[in-house]
C-alpha cells in the first residue's frame, strides 16, 4: 500500500473541514486552528449524535452540573 499523495490529504482536510462547518457552523480559521486529533474527535462525536438521533435515542445535553437527556 502507497503513502497518500498530498492531494489526497489535502482532500481529507477539506472534507474534515466541511462537515465540522456544515453541523457546528464553525469559522474556517476555528476548525484549521484544531489539530488532527482534535478534529477527528469533533467529527466523531457529530457522527455519534448523528446517528442516536437517527435511531430516535436522546442525546446527552450539557449542563453547568453535568449531562442530562433531553
Amino acid at each position: 500500500m502507497s503513502a497518500p499523495t498530498p492531494e489526497e490529504f489535502t482532500d481529507r482536510l477539506w472534507e474534515e473541514i466541511v462537515y465540522i462547518g456544515y453541523y457546528l457552523h464553525w469559522s474556517f480559521d476555528s476548525i484549521l486552528e484544531l489539530d488532527h486529533a482534535s478534529r477527528a474527535r469533533v467529527i466523531s462525536e457529530i457522527g455519534r449524535i448523528n446517528s442516536l438521533l437517527s435511531e430516535g435515542g436522546d442525546v446527552p445535553v450539557p449542563r453547568r452540573d453535568g449531562f442530562s437527556i433531553r
